[in-house]
């Protein structure tokens, strides 16, 4: 049996479609197959072979082959998909991924066969979109153009529109991804082979999960206990009410199972569990940045008050603290700036500029009743101004025990921050409660690495 690691790392791909053949109700279509070759060969920085049934855009049949492929993509009907994959599985193919939907039970049962029988590995089928590999720049989705940035964050995602969410979050937010991949309906390559190869990428750092059923518990659970040590595991769970379960089954013909099993066992496993698809890339960016959390009391900079007082009730609401500063954290910050209540939250007024930032955070973050920092950095109403924010990445980096996260809150201050500092080593979020479940998540790992 080949090893799922062809499915990122082959060395040469042939994407398999139709230039004519189109289904009345399906992904199988000639747009669809013109896609996934335009992204394939744009991409991948290694050989890309064409095999259209057609032989219109593309070589007709695999004795034409000059070399055989390792990885073949397939988007076609299931008919005609099994076919294929038994003569490329016979050519000698290692692996495949499988776009297309609507297979049958019994069309289920052939693939496995071919699998069982030439020991090959798929992907799906239904897997919609397939695979992303930043690094070698393997893409086998359909949506022309679409690349994140390279980065350290693995997306895992039985759903194609799920999946199809994150990666256009990913690519808008220029948030760095190393791996994605699409699960479809698991067949053969399921959750836990793939977290397995994951928990072995050196370009992956943390792996974002989602999911609505999952084949082997025990094993998944026992696996996902393993790699928690090394890298952080964020869920998000499908199909939790008795409707929406219903309709997981029948859109990726996955079992779903109680949720409140599946909370009880990524609590076991030391898997985060988030609510949305927003709280899951913002704890993806939160885990990617910064260290864990190795207590729970919070220091609150900001150059505005409402906003800080927010933040300070999300502390409390998310179970943290407010962190007490020490006597002389607080005398050398008001002795600097007379105006100034060093009470946690710290208003260090509107006019705050660039120095003053650099020297309460630095002073906040050396301070030993404090295990992390969130800094509320405000434009309008105040005389910050955008290239003043870079002191927050330059203070955090001489703290790297200690996890910082930045809200210049609102929706244009948030982008005129983001343009300078988006991609430094501080994570930022548009909303104080946004920055407090960050720094949650970056305490739940705390947890799990220190084992309390």
């Amino acid at each position: 049996m080949h090893t799922v690691e062809t499915l990122f790392e082959p060395e040469n791909v042939v994407v398999i479609g139709s230039s004519k053949l189109k289904e009345k109700v399906g992904l199988s279509s000639p747009w669809l197959f013109r896609n996934v070759i335009y992204n394939v060969k744009k991409f991948f920085k290694r050989k890309t072979f064409v095999l259209d049934l057609n032989g219109k855009i593309g070589l007709k049949s695999f004795t034409e082959l000059s070399e055989t492929p390792d990885l073949a993509v397939v988007t076609l009907p299931p008919k005609e998909s099994v076919a294929h994959v038994e003569k490329a599985a016979k050519f000698g193919l290692k692996a495949f991924v499988i776009i297309t939907g609507g297979y049958k039970d019994d069309q289920r049962q052939q693939l496995l066969k071919i699998r069982d029988e030439y020991g090959v590995r798929i992907l799906g089928p239904n897997t919609v979109m397939g695979v992303i590999n930043t690094a070698n720049g393997l893409n086998t989705t359909f949506e022309k153009n679409i690349m994140p940035p390279k980065g350290n964050i693995a997306v895992v995602s039985q759903s194609g529109g799920v999946g199809a969410c994150l990666l256009d979050w990913a690519c808008f937010y220029n948030i760095g991804v190393s791996k994605f991949v699409f699960m479809g309906d698991k067949i053969d390559v399921d959750d836990v082979e793939i977290l397995q190869y994951l928990s072995k990428d050196n370009d992956t750092k943390v792996i974002c999960v989602y999911m609505e059923g999952v084949k082997n518990g025990r094993k998944f659970i026992e696996e996902t206990k393993k790699i928690v040590e090394e890298k952080p595991i964020i869920a998000l769970k499908g199909g939790i009410t008795q409707e929406s379960a219903h309709r997981a089954k029948s859109h990726t013909a996955s079992m779903t199972g109680s949720d409140e099993i599946f909370d009880a066992a990524f609590k076991k496993a030391g898997i985060i569990r988030v609510e949305n698809i927003e709280e899951l890339m913002n704890a993806a960016l939160a885990l990617s940045k910064q260290p864990p959390m190795l207590g729970d009391n919070i220091a609150i900079v900001s150059n505005v008050g409402g906003p800080a007082i927010l933040a300070a009730d999300a502390v409390a609401r998310n179970g943290l603290k407010l962190a007490r500063l020490s006597d002389e954290t607080r005398t050398k910050i008001e002795k600097l700036y007379p105006g100034v209540d060093a009470t946690n939250p710290i208003d260090i007024i509107a006019d705050a500029r660039a120095d003053r930032y650099r020297k309460v955070l630095e002073l906040v973050l050396a301070d030993r009743n404090v295990d992390g920092v969130l800094v509320i950095n405000m434009l309008k109403s105040c005389f910050l101004e955008p290239k003043d924010a870079k002191v927050i990445p330059e203070i955090a980096s001489k703290y790297m025990d200690k996890p910082v996260v930045d809200v210049p809150a609102g929706g244009e201050d948030f982008e005129l921050i983001y343009k300078v500092i988006g991609r430094s080593t501080v994570p930022l979020y548009n909303l104080p409660e946004k920055g407090v479940k960050a720094l949650k998540v970056l305490r739940l790992y705390g947890k799990i690495v220190s084992g309390r």
